[in-house]
């Protein structure tokens, strides 16, 4: 099914087997790969439980046919549904549950490690733009992961995030994860310096805060994908309407 088609790029949702393994494959090379795992034989791929649950969204060059990146989602009637999603394994989202409303949980994003072209981020929330809109979706949410389990590389941005980015208290992520660095506490007097932070900041963790999105006060360590991650939510009723007019722009 096609979603969207902008400048060199194609998106869709994949409809075949072959179509899964591909984005399961891209996603083995953008998280484990880059972490230089050298027991790659062309056939590793990045696989859960969650993917028989999600849609998932192939980015294309049109010229060459190439996957240059990928994401999952998946689609909740309300707040009273967010158990079955992948952040609810990773964090008590039981205050999320009176939340009224639908909701997408997005996950996995990731983009060809030797592709960087700022547009194919541009693209895929157009895409993105259009479903929340067809779907009269409120809540947009998910794990937003930096690269490397090193904390204290990151200090100047968790220090941003817990400065000026930490979720409303009635939504707010309790920690779930046995494994877990409590920023906001643990960085409380900090002060951040502006340039280091946003040099750290991930690109969709970027792009959502820029929309006016929140995150949890705790970090999860994962060790199985070799990266830090927060719990990011964005309420769609909250984005700026200069930011929701260019996202509309892009879905067309």
């Amino acid at each position: 099914m096609m979603m969207l088609n902008k400048g060199r790029y194609q998106v869709r949702l994949a409809e075949s087997a072959e179509d899964l393994r591909a984005a399961q494959r891209l996603r083995w090379l953008a998280f484990m790969g880059k972490r230089g795992q050298n027991d790659d034989d062309g056939l590793a791929v990045d696989a859960d439980a969650f993917d028989d649950a999600c849609h998932h969204v192939l980015i294309h060059d049109q010229r060459s046919g190439q996957l240059l990146a990928t994401f999952r989602f998946m689609l909740l009637a309300s707040g009273a549904e967010i158990g079955r999603s992948y952040s609810a394994s990773h964090y008590d989202l039981n205050r999320l549950k009176e939340f009224q409303g639908p909701m997408v949980e997005m996950g996995r994003f990731c983009i060809h490690p030797e592709h960087a072209d700022p547009d194919i981020l541009r693209v895929a929330w157009g895409a993105m733009t259009r479903f929340v809109d067809d779907n009269n979706v409120q809540l947009l949410f998910g794990c937003s992961s930096f690269i490397g389990t090193d904390t204290e590389g990151y200090a100047d941005t968790f220090a941003l995030l817990k400065e000026r980015h930490l979720a409303p208290r009635r939504w707010l992520p309790r920690v779930k994860s046995p494994k877990v660095f409590r920023f906001a506490r643990a960085l409380r007097r900090m002060k951040p310096d502006p340039r280091r932070a946003q040099a750290g900041l991930p690109p969709l963790l970027r792009s959502y805060l820029l929309m006016g999105g929140w995150v949890s006060d705790h970090a999860v360590v994962d060790e199985q994908l070799g990266t830090l991650h927060v719990f990011t939510g964005l309420e769609i009723a909250t984005i700026p309407p200069s930011r929701q007019k260019l996202l509309r722009g892009v879905a067309g």
